[in-house]
Order: C-alpha cells, then sequence, then structure tokens
C-alpha cells in the first residue's frame, strides 16, 4: 500500500453523536490494527454558528430547534450517556447545562493541526464540554485544555486573534457545506465517498477493509 487512507471528520465540538461515530471510527481502526495506514484531520462545523457569546440553557436550546420534549431530551441524553460509556467516552449531562458557541475552538484546532496535536485537542474539548462541566467558549477553559496537550497558549491565542485564519476557518466551514454537509458527523474518505451519522463500528470496519482492497 503506498498512500494512506485519508479521513476528514467534519464535526463540532459540542456534537454528541461526533463523538459517538469518532470512537467507533477509533475502534474500528484501532481493532483492524491500521493506525498506520489512515490520515485524519478533523474540519470544522458549527451547529450553532449564532450562538450568543453567552450560550443558551441547553433544555431551552434543544426544544426551541428540535422541538423535543424535556423527557425526549432526558431518554436520548441517557442513550448517548450509555453508548458513550461502552467506547469509553464521558457524558455528564446535568442541571443548568449550556449550549456554548464554538467558532474559537474550531480556530484553535486549525492552529492545533499545524503541530500536529489537532485530535488530542478535538477530544480535550468534547470531553471537557460533555464530561466536565465546562463551557468551551471561554478562554480560561481553552486555555487550560490548550497546555494540557501540550500546546503553547499564547502562541494559540495569537493565532486565535489572527483575522486571516478566522477567516480561512470560515472559509473551511463554506466549503464543506457547499459540498452537501448539513448535518454532523459526517466522515469523508479520500474525498470521494461518505457516511453520516454515527455509523456502527462494523460498518467502519467494512468501508475501510474495502479502502484497503482497492488501493
Amino acid at each position: 500500500m503506498t498512500e494512506k487512507i485519508k479521513i476528514d471528520v467534519v464535526s463540532d465540538v459540542v456534537c454528541p453523536w461526533c463523538a459517538i461515530g469518532y470512537k467507533r471510527l477509533e475502534q474500528a481502526i484501532t481493532e483492524m490494527g491500521i493506525q498506520d495506514k489512515i490520515s485524519l484531520e478533523w474540519q470544522p462545523f458549527e451547529l450553532n454558528p449564532n450562538m450568543p457569546a453567552e450560550g443558551q440553557d441547553l433544555e431551552e436550546h434543544i426544544t426551541e430547534k428540535y422541538g423535543s420534549t424535556l423527557e425526549q431530551q432526558k431518554e436520548s441524553q441517557e442513550r448517548m450517556t450509555d453508548f458513550g460509556a461502552e467506547l469509553g467516552f464521558k457524558f455528564d449531562y446535568f442541571e443548568g447545562m449550556r449550549m456554548a458557541n464554538t467558532f474559537d475552538a474550531h480556530v484553535l484546532l486549525e492552529y492545533a493541526k499545524e503541530q500536529g496535536l489537532q485530535t488530542e485537542l478535538k477530544m480535550r474539548l468534547m470531553n471537557d464540554f460533555f464530561g466536565a462541566h465546562q463551557d468551551v467558549s471561554k478562554r480560561e477553559v481553552l486555555k487550560v485544555a490548550l497546555e494540557d496537550v501540550g500546546l503553547n497558549a499564547e502562541e494559540a491565542f495569537a493565532a486565535l486573534d489572527n483575522q486571516e485564519l478566522r477567516k480561512n476557518v470560515k472559509s473551511t466551514e463554506r466549503y464543506w457545506q457547499e459540498l452537501g454537509v448539513n448535518s454532523v458527523p459526517t466522515i469523508v474518505f479520500n474525498r470521494k465517498s461518505a457516511l453520516t451519522g454515527a455509523q456502527p463500528v462494523a460498518v467502519y470496519k467494512q468501508v475501510l477493509t474495502e479502502l484497503l482492497e482497492a488501493n
């Protein structure tokens, strides 16, 4: 095999199904023992690009956006918590939890990509939001996350305030939307085929096997 399988994961850090989908993909790759044959990159998608800086109460947000009753929300959260537990990912929904604006997180993930630590930062931010009651729009939270994965926070915040980089992230978001990505996770293989939603581990294994055989 000459080329690695290129995987683009279009997602948001506050998307629970994105965490589940990635962890299942990761499990498939690990169980197949093909970590060295994969090149994975995270691509930005904001579920709520107009989310105010102060965020919004999660229950209120889900009711407004999806029309879900509180009972439906609780059932969904319990299901996601169970799925997460199977994959070693902690969901800890709590009273007063708020949806957050994620644009700064996406800009920092672009910076982290250049440093070779994009997946580490992505998973740290997802864990912060879903498992540690953290607001991932706040700079003090982002600073700790950056430092804990081995990134230089001062350098990262300089990148965060770089208007050209911010425009590039918006441009990248538009690029994927214009390709038809309108829900996440969308996992794209070799820029040719894609799976949407959090698929079972077996489905990822099947796709990866076919791609390996085609090389």
